[in-house]
C-alpha cells in the first residue's frame, strides 16, 4: 500500500508540472516505477500512464488542438513508435536503464542548444520530427525534451501547445502500449499499475491548468535540467 501511495504522490507532482510545461511526467515518475517494479514493468506501466496523462491535457484544452499539426506529426510518429517499442522489448533490463539514463542527461545540453536557435518549422518538419521522435519514444519512454521545442518552433503556445503536443503524443503511446501487449510485456497486473499511476497524472494536469498563464519559464527550465540529470543518474544507479 505504501508503494502505491508513494507512486500516487510523485505522479500528482509530475502531472502538475508536466501539465504546465508539456513534459516531465515520465522523467520524474519513471525512476520511482523502476525502483518499485523494475525496468521491464516500469516502461509499459509508464506507457499506460502516459496515455492517461495526454488524454487529460487534451480534455483540458480540447478547443485549442491544432489537428493539422497533430496529423503531420502522428502519420510518421506512430509507426516509428511501434518500431522503437519492439526494439525496447529485445533489450536486457540493464541496457534499458543505461539507455534512458544517457538520454535524460544528454537532453539537457541539446535542449539548451535548440532553445538558442530562433527556428520556425512547418508541417513537413513536424512529419520528419515525428518519425525520429516516435522511434526514440518507443525506446526511452519520454522524448518530451525533443517534442516540446519542435511544437514551439511550429508557433504554438500555452493551451494550444499543450493540447496539440498531447494529442500528437497520444497516438505514439497508444501504439507503444499495443506493441507491449502484443509481445506479452503488458499483462493485466501491469495495466492496473499503469491505471493507478496514470490517475494521479490526470489529476495533476487539471490542477496545472490554473498555473499555465503564470509560469516563470526561465526558472522552470533550470528546474527541469536538475530533474533530468537526477533521473538519468538514478537510471545508472539501477543499472549498477
Amino acid at each position: 500500500m505504501l508503494t502505491y501511495v508513494f507512486v500516487l504522490a510523485v505522479g500528482l507532482v509530475a502531472g502538475t508540472i508536466s501539465g504546465i510545461v508539456g513534459t516531465g511526467s515520465s522523467i520524474m515518475l519513471l525512476p520511482v516505477l523502476v525502483y518499485e517494479f523494475g525496468p521491464k514493468q516500469a516502461v509499459p506501466i509508464m506507457a499506460v500512464a502516459a496515455v492517461m496523462a495526454n488524454l487529460s491535457r487534451i480534455m483540458a484544452y480540447y478547443r485549442e488542438v491544432d489537428w493539422r499539426a497533430c496529423a503531420a506529426y502522428s502519420v510518421t510518429g506512430i509507426p516509428a513508435a511501434a518500431l522503437g517499442a519492439r526494439t525496447l522489448i529485445e533489450l536486457p533490463p540493464h541496457a534499458v536503464d543505461i539507455t534512458m539514463g544517457l538520454f535524460f542527461i544528454t537532453m539537457v545540453p541539446v535542449r539548451h542548444w535548440l532553445a538558442r536557435r530562433d527556428y520556425t518549422v512547418g508541417l513537413w518538419a513536424l512529419a520528419v520530427g515525428g518519425a525520429l521522435i516516435g522511434y526514440i519514444t518507443g525506446i526511452v519512454v519520454s522524448s518530451g525534451p525533443l517534442s516540446v521545442p519542435l511544437f514551439l518552433f511550429y508557433g504554438l503556445s500555452k493551451g494550444a501547445f499543450l493540447a496539440t503536443e498531447a494529442a500528437s503524443s497520444l497516438g505514439l503511446y497508444v501504439t507503444k502500449s499495443v506493441v507491449f501487449e502484443r509481445f506479452g510485456a503488458l499483462n493485466m497486473d501491469v495495466f492496473v499499475k499503469g491505471l493507478i499511476a496514470g490517475s494521479s497524472l490526470m489529476v495533476g494536469s487539471f490542477v496545472a491548468k490554473r498555473f499555465v498563464t503564470r509560469l516563470d519559464a526561465n526558472t522552470f527550465r533550470y528546474v527541469m535540467d536538475v530533474i533530468m540529470i537526477v533521473a538519468g543518474l538514478s537510471m545508472f544507479y539501477n543499472a549498477l
